[in-house]
């Protein structure tokens, strides 16, 4: 018996082992809740794929089902280009413990034929899984998590030392959407700890220095540029098309007034502060469904007096905190765009670099909050 002959065996007996299902009684056993799995490469799904399918390649199939249909017991209809691969698709997920598979007969061809629903679902390409193979090797991103990314829209407020790291990983990371505010120019003084600019754009407006050296790293993502002056004319606006607000400035009339925009629109917003050795980050979120957390507002209810907290620029700083607080940023945002983990809800983390310590105060909500509560009235900054 040559190889050929051998295959179809193999396949012969799959099929006598292996219960097929016609195409045309798939939707009625999807909503009886069974699971579509389409086990093809993504060129293949690309071109068309059973509407509501979940999408997982042969080649990874062992490695991620458990994650993605973690019941043994709910029926997966297996479903491949033509009923081959479905077979022995459909075998492995049997010697994994799944109970009920079956292989949808004719696969996609016959799907197509006879008319039913297809959908082209959004795809990674060649240079898409080149550059975020490291993000798709981990299960709790992959593919779905990537595409997720990508569709993304993040506001950044301010383009200076915590801007900077932020910017830079969340372009990086393949944030699909960037918005940049900032009315300042670069400065030779910014570069000490400003990573997004170069001596060459001294004079130049930070946010369009910012957005060559993202469009440099990740040519893909999109930078929107607002060279204005954040006020009560602009923030919402700015902050009503965007999914979360990484505050990354360094006065507290701005962070007020980010802080009320994200209350007033139910956005999370990401906050970072530096001060000489020390920095701090939070997620403050009142509006998080389920588990709302507090407001800026509810931790600081009034600014301090300005010789309390003076600027960077009279108190001075190391240049790389900046690294450590945005960085610390770039990872709450992106927790919040997959949905993974334990944001800083509720929690501010506090960075001592001198002693090289962190340590998390929990912040709880403020019952009289002028911010977030009804029992509270917002005070103008």
């Amino acid at each position: 018996m040559n190889a050929k002959e051998r295959v179809d065996a193999r396949v012969s007996a799959l099929r006598r082992s292996v219960p097929e299902v016609e195409v045309e009684v798939c939707a009625a056993l999807r909503a009886q809740g069974a699971q579509i799995l389409d086990v093809r490469e993504p060129d293949e799904v690309a071109l068309g794929s059973p509407v509501g399918a979940l999408r997982l390649s042969r080649s990874f199939l062992e490695l991620r089902i458990g994650e993605v249909v973690p019941d043994v017991e709910r029926p997966l209809l297996v479903v491949c280009g033509s009923g081959t691969r479905s077979l022995f698709a459909a075998e492995a997920l049997r010697a994994l413990g799944y109970l009920d598979v079956r292989s949808v007969r004719g696969g996609v061809a016959r799907w197509r034929d006879a008319g039913l629903p297809l959908e082209v679902p959004r795809t990674l390409d060649a240079q898409d899984r080149a550059r975020y193979e490291r993000h798709l090797r981990l299960p709790e991103v992959g593919e779905a998590g990537q595409l997720r990314l990508l569709e993304s829209r993040v506001l950044v407020v301010g383009a200076g030392g915590l801007g900077s790291p932020v910017a830079l990983y969340l372009a990086a990371a393949g944030v699909g959407t960037l918005d940049l505010v900032d009315f300042d120019v670069v400065d030779r003084s910014n570069l000490q700890r400003q990573v997004l600019h170069t001596e060459a754009r001294i004079g130049q407006l930070k946010v369009d220095s910012a957005r060559e050296t993202l469009a440099a790293l990740n040519p893909r993502v999109r930078v929107n540029t607002h060279a204005t002056r954040l006020d009560a004319s602009n923030v919402d606006a700015l902050v009503a098309p965007v999914e979360v607000v990484v505050d990354g400035t360094d006065n507290f009339s701005t962070r007020y007034l980010v802080n009320d925009a994200c209350v007033r629109l139910g956005k999370p917003n990401v906050h970072g502060s530096i001060f000489r050795f020390e920095g701090q980050v939070s997620v403050f979120w009142p509006g998080r469904p389920g588990a709302p957390g507090p407001c800026y507002r509810c931790l600081f209810p009034t600014p301090p007096p300005p010789e309390l907290a003076p600027s960077c620029a009279e108190a001075g700083v190391l240049g790389v905190l900046p690294g450590v607080i945005g960085l610390l940023e770039a990872v709450e945002t992106l927790k919040l765009l997959l949905g993974l983990g334990e944001p800083l809800v509720g929690r501010v983390l506090h960075y001592d670099a001198l002693d090289a310590t962190f340590r998390a105060l929990a912040v709880p909500r403020d019952p009289r909050c002028t911010g977030c509560s009804e029992m509270g009235e917002v005070a103008e900054m």
